[in-house]
């Protein structure tokens, strides 16, 4: 992967690559067009030689086989059968004259003794015994005509080779043979004809060996019946049989030399043409050196391309590579490398239009960091501080510096005269920034065209441009002669636009208005964010309100504590559990705190203990405690945990007092419901089930009297038994809210006398006194009834059935007073709140109690809060008061 990122991103290596995808297919089409015409060559000079040999040897065995003809022919004659000498004499006359290759022609006996010659005489031969003669020996064994080993004639001294036929009678038996001598000169007379035609080549070698290796034709007749291997490799000699025709072997005298050789197949006689290889293949060695000359210049064209080209473009190019990269990074170039710049940007070619292209971007880089510092400096002006004019005068100042301009100025609605100011300004006068005032309806002004368009507008000229007249006046006074107008994109700030003077006409370019677009921007975010500090600090002011509010509110307390376990806040609720003040828990470390609170507990040392380490653990801890608060127990359950930043790391710890009390008393509500209604439940159902088991049973007969006893108890528990139900059902009704209210014009005493001869007590004991011309009473007169019992049944329930019971009903402040007093056991001060609880009753051991539910205190709560009214115990010497009041006036309740 490195290399191929190396290889993309060198340019060198890319163009070396593409010259040697160019050369090395051209030296391979070179080697293979080499190999193929070399090949070819090689072949067409092979097959050249082996057609001369095949010529030559076609030409020797015509030449042989015509003397073996003749031969043979001899041997059909009589005269030569029966070795007649006058009738040899004029055949072998006529054969002398007729073949001038032959220069003997004789006949052998069985023995091998010469019988005749011809030429006749004593020089013609030597000897008569030829038995020892190879072809004698061989004429022996065939009846076919054959050839003789060359050899020399020991009277002509020359080279021959018989022609020998066998002579058989025609029971077989062996006569003697005619033979032929053939002078071998003339076969080498012809080769070196054909080697003169060949005088254009030097070393071009013709010869032909007989089968026993010896050379019996070649142009040097010295030669002749030489051993092969003084002209041939003894490798080659060995291998003539073989297919291949056509080897390259080193000669004797180290010349390598093209041998191909052909047999004579019916003598076994080889012809064999050489020549040395330099001159067989010339053509080809002549093409080979072309194709490297041809090679080798293209590869020094290429070498000098490609130096040429790495010294004029690439090492310019990489030397050019590290200067662009400091001027895009913005850094100093040395003295060294700035004078290459200079020396190369004066080439007329393409890099040095590169190289002048570059300094100007430099020039141009130059010029665009200066104003991204600038703009950087004035980006950082406007995070830096949400005073807006100090961001605004900041802006304008680098805005001047940037562009060279001296006036300038940033306008904006003014809500409350309904004009365009001058917020901030510079360059201009006191009088001009103080008077300037611009109506949105003046569609012609330059700034209300630009907010209208939201796009930059200028004037380039004030005298001439005919909008402007009207403000030409106060263009002169003032000294500027061009303006540009660009609007700020606020979304919650109003509407504002960055003004820039010009004291001359002037044309702002593109990249004026962008830079000035740029600033108007920033000016934009700084007024944006001087508005939404605003709001957000209005925001945040309020949502802390709220917040601290609602904790101060809590009925729980709360404490929050940095790490070194000192309270940094706690709320009012805390206060009122540890009786300190807001200043006297600041600081305050929480174990103290904690200390305080559980100084009122009741709770065993350990439960204390518990509670006072748990803010000492980390992570989330519970503990439970109660504490006296006012007179009654508070329960409260003490939970902490961890307070984290944003990143989660711990920056303190937190700690809830949460008042459970309510949770407790609904359980001790759940299990005295359980209790209390199986138990009233039961009771009046043991009785009833008891008298009727009575009545039913069939072993005793009741009197009249007795049944009618057994069924009024029986009755008066089924009574009991609905009014306990009924209580239970109102009671549900109640706290559903479901109960509805038939408000009528009610007679107060009627009632209270109506509700009285429900509950058993004395007469004599009763008193009842309304105070005179109270106004009339709307109200549900069934649920006022119900409520006068159940005060009446609990009087009678606690003080007995001869206490005395006594109402009072009067006027007061627009309600009707009931006041229900008894001389009974009175009821504890601290259960005065307590009593109108659901199932809640007073403890036995502090009244005598005559059990019930606990449930019709509850329900006269219930039924006087809706109508309106409300019900308490009023604190008297003896017995007990309770007194509700309800509203005079019809008021309807849902």
């Amino acid at each position: 992967m490195r290399r191929w990122l190396r290889f993309h991103r060198d340019l060198g290596l890319q163009l070396l690559s593409l010259y040697l995808l160019l050369t090395v297919p051209f030296l391979l089409t070179l080697w293979v067009f080499d190999g193929l015409v070399g090949q070819r060559i090689r072949e067409d000079v092979q097959t050249s030689d082996l057609s001369l040999a095949q010529a030559i040897a076609q030409e020797t065995d015509l030449s042989i086989g015509n003397a073996l003809d003749m031969v043979a022919g001899l041997a059909s004659y009589p005269g030569v059968i029966e070795a007649d000498s006058d009738a040899m004499e004029p055949l072998f006359k006529t054969i002398l004259s007729t073949r001038p290759d032959v220069n003997l022609v004789y006949r052998l006996d069985e023995k091998g003794t010469m019988l005749y010659h011809y030429p006749v005489g004593p020089g013609s031969t030597v000897g008569d015994d030829f038995s020892f003669r190879d072809y004698f020996q061989r004429a022996l064994l065939t009846t076919e005509p054959l050839v003789s080993q060359g050899r020399i004639s020991p009277t002509t001294q020359q080279a021959v080779a018989t022609a020998v036929m066998p002579l058989w009678s025609a029971d077989g038996q062996f006569l003697g043979l005619v033979g032929a001598n053939i002078k071998l000169e003339s076969l080498s007379d012809t080769l070196t004809a054909i080697s003169a035609e060949q005088t254009s080549e030097q070393g071009f070698q013709i010869v032909i060996l007989d089968s026993a290796g010896q050379i019996i034709a070649f142009p040097d007749p010295n030669l002749l019946l030489q051993q092969a291997d003084t002209l041939l490799p003894a490798d080659y000699l060995n291998s003539l049989n073989a297919k291949e025709h056509a080897r390259i072997l080193p000669a004797p005298d180290g010349e390598e030399r093209l041998f191909t050789h052909a047999q004579i197949q019916a003598i076994d006689w080889h012809v064999i043409v050489s020549r040395p290889a330099s001159v067989a293949f010339a053509t080809q060695i002549f093409l080979r050196r072309i194709v490297l000359i041809a090679a080798g210049t293209f590869l020094l064209i290429g070498l000098f391309f490609w130096l040429t080209l790495n010294f004029r473009v690439i090492q310019p190019i990489e030397r050019l590579a590290p200067i662009s990269e400091a001027i895009g990074q913005n850094q100093t170039i040395s003295r060294q490398e700035r004078q290459h710049l200079v020396k190369e940007a004066q080439r007329s070619d393409q890099i040095g239009h590169l190289i002048r292209s570059i300094m100007k971007m430099e020039d141009s880089i130059a010029a665009r960091m200066k104003e991204q510092a600038t703009l950087l400096e004035t980006s950082t002006a406007v995070i830096s501080s949400l005073e807006l004019e100090t961001v605004l005068n900041q802006i304008l100042e680098q805005m001047g510096r940037l562009l060279a301009i001296q006036m300038y100025a940033i306008i904006q609605l003014n809500p409350h005269e309904g004009s365009f100011r001058i917020r901030a300004s510079r360059g201009l006068s006191r009088q001009f920034t103080e008077s300037l005032s611009i109506l949105p309806s003046e569609p012609d002004s330059v700034t209300m065209r630009a907010l209208n368009s939201r796009q930059p507008v200028q004037i380039s000229d004030t005298e001439t441009d005919p909008s402007y007249t009207i403000r030409r006046v106060r263009a002169r006074v003032e000294g500027y002669r061009a303006i540009l107008a660009v609007p700020l994109h606020t979304k919650h700030a109003p509407p504002t636009a960055l003004v820039v003077f010009h004291p001359t006409p002037h044309v702002f370019t593109d990249n004026e208005i962008q830079l000035l677009v740029n600033f108007a921007n920033h000016a934009a975010m700084a007024v944006e964010n001087a508005i939404l500090f605003e709001r957000s600090d209005m925001q945040l002011e309020e949502q802390t309100r709220r917040i601290e509010s609602l904790v101060q509110s809590l009925h729980d307390g709360l404490i929050l504590s940095n790490l070194e376990g000192r309270a940094v806040y706690a709320n009012r609720r805390v206060g009122q559990m540890a009786d300190l003040t807001a200043n006297e828990l600041a600081g305050m470390f929480v174990s103290h705190i904690l200390e305080r609170i559980l100084s009122r507990s009741q709770d065993g040392r350990k439960t204390r203990k518990a509670a006072q380490n748990i803010h000492q653990k980390s992570g989330e801890q519970t503990a439970e405690i109660s504490i006296m608060d006012d007179g009654r127990t508070v329960y409260l359950r003490l939970e902490t945990f961890d307070v984290t930043d944003s990143r989660g790391t711990l920056i303190g710890r937190g700690l809830l007092l949460h008042d459970i009390t309510a949770d407790r008393e609904l359980d001790r509500m759940r299990a005295s419901l359980v209790s209390t209604v199986s138990h009233e439940l039961r009771t009046p159902l043991a009785s009833i089930k008891g008298y009727a088991t009575t009545l039913l049973a069939e072993d005793v007969q009741w009197d009249r009297e007795s049944q009618n006893e057994f069924l009024k108890i029986i009755s008066d528990e089924s009574d009991r038994l609905s009014e306990l139900v009924n209580n239970m059902l109102d009671l549900s009704r109640l706290d559903a809210g479901a109960l509805r209210l038939e408000l009528v014009e009610c007679n107060i005493e009627e009632t209270i006398r109506r509700a009285a001869k429900r509950v058993r007590f004395n007469d004599d004991r009763f008193e009842v006194r309304v105070e005179a011309g109270l106004p009339p009473l709307y109200a549900d007169p069934l649920r006022l009834e119900s409520i006068l019992r159940n005060l009446f049944e609990n009087a009678v329930k606690y003080g007995g059935e001869t206490t005395s019971l006594q109402v009072d009903v009067q006027r007061q402040d627009g309600s009707i007073l009931f006041r229900v007093s008894d001389d009974g056991p009175g009821i504890p001060h601290e259960e005065s709140t307590r009593i109108f609880e659901s199932f809640y009753r007073v403890d036995d051991s502090l009244t005598r109690s005559a059990g019930g539910a606990g449930l019709g205190l509850a329900i006269c709560q219930g039924l006087v809060h809706a109508h309106g009214g409300r019900i308490w115990v009023e604190p008297q010497e003896h017995g007990a008061c309770i007194t509700f009041s309800i509203p005079a006036k019809k008021k309807a309740k849902p």
